[in-house]
């Protein structure tokens, strides 16, 4: 059973299903179900025919109005049949809908394929990849953010007498570079000795807690040094300033195509709300929210998404969530299916960076 959905506001919402019968709940599991398998309107006799309710056809049509007049499924057009609605979908996940497991095979494809990754692109890159296949959405990935990282190492290389590289690895395993032009030649024996001590007061630091750290470690060199190790200090700082922006990596848009019929005029706003980085984060959810979060049409507050759903959870190493993941597709998806995938993939991805 999902534990943790979105904040959506249902308190009376709940109230209403305390009210429905258990019968009426499995009504309404099932027409979730026939309509997301077969995208047709599901009729009472179809439901008697697949399902056993145990009832009759005259029992379901009774408890399929009394759904439709909750709220829960609506008549489209002058079908005989009825679909179901947001609020129907989110009692659905919400009371109905359990984690569907994934089968070993797929457990060993996911793994098999991250762990090829060779750095955090390549790992973003595949998680991607991964849940477009196996959702058939468009998914969604949150690069690890700096601010909520610590410092795996600082490398400071020679390129000249004058001028240093400095490479910044997270635990995370993003590497960060820059070019440093130095105010005067800078010694080997000087470049070992402001490595270490660097390394010596940031490794396992949060970045947020870098600043006042090094803050005086200038004053420790000799006059003439003290100038080139300001300027390694600045440009670090202003590394961690610059990337503190959040950045997303998305794939398997041309999926929204399959579901056409799915989005009322067009399937326009959607594309073009997928453009917007600073939606999709919205859309994710704060990064410190480690649970799974379902937002069912209108709970997604961007008028152009009105008519999809997402599934995003947190992901990180060590039981911390550094980012979230997740899908965007119609509001006719497969739950179950979309949450497990959605869950193992961000699962394995934590492995990956607590092992990197």
């Amino acid at each position: 059973m999902p534990t943790n959905t979105a904040e959506h506001g249902n308190g009376p919402q709940l109230e209403v299903c305390a009210m429905l019968s258990e019968r009426r709940l499995e009504v309404l599991r099932a027409i979730v179900q026939d309509y997301v398998g077969t995208e047709e309107p599901v009729g009472s006799k179809a439901l008697t025919e697949r399902h056993r309710l145990g009832v009759s056809p005259a029992t379901v049509r009774n408890d399929m109005a009394v759904l439709e007049e909750e709220g829960y499924i609506a008549q489209p057009h002058t079908s005989a049949g009825r679909i179901p609605t947001d609020k129907g979908y989110r009692l659905f996940v919400d009371k109905l809908a359990g984690v569907k497991p994934l089968s070993s095979p797929e457990r060993r494809a996911i793994q098999n394929f991250l762990d090829g990754a060779v750095d955090l692109d390549d790992v973003v890159g595949r998680t991607v990849r991964l849940l477009a296949q196996l959702t058939r959405q468009v998914a969604v990935v949150q690069y690890p953010s700096l601010t909520r990282s610590t410092v795996r190492h600082v490398e400071l290389l020679s390129l000249a007498p004058a001028r240093l590289m400095l490479v910044l690895i997270t635990d995370t395993g993003r590497v960060e570079q820059r070019l440093i032009d130095c105010p005067s030649p800078f010694g080997e024996t000087s470049l070992a000795d402001l490595r270490a001590r660097l390394n010596s007061r940031v490794v396992g630091r949060r970045f947020t807690d870098v600043p006042p750290l090094v803050q005086d470690l200038p004053e420790s060199f000799e006059a003439e040094d003290r100038g080139t190790v300001s300027t390694v200090l600045a440009t670090l700082l202003e590394t961690l300033v610059e990337e503190a922006e959040e950045r997303l990596m998305i794939g398997g848009t041309a999926n929204l195509t399959r579901f056409g019929h799915d989005f009322p005029l067009t399937i326009r706003p959607v594309l073009e709300a997928l453009e917007e980085q600073v939606v999709l984060l919205k859309l994710l959810g704060e990064a410190n929210e480690s649970g799974m979060a379902v937002r069912i049409g209108h709970e997604n507050a961007y008028e152009g998404l009105n008519s999809t759903s997402v599934v995003s959870v947190g992901y990180g190493s060590g039981g911390e969530t550094v980012a979230k993941l997740g899908v965007v597709g119609p509001t006719r998806m497969d739950y179950p299916g979309t949450m497990g995938a959605v869950r193992a993939v961000a699962r394995y991805v934590g492995q990956i960076l607590a092992e990197s």
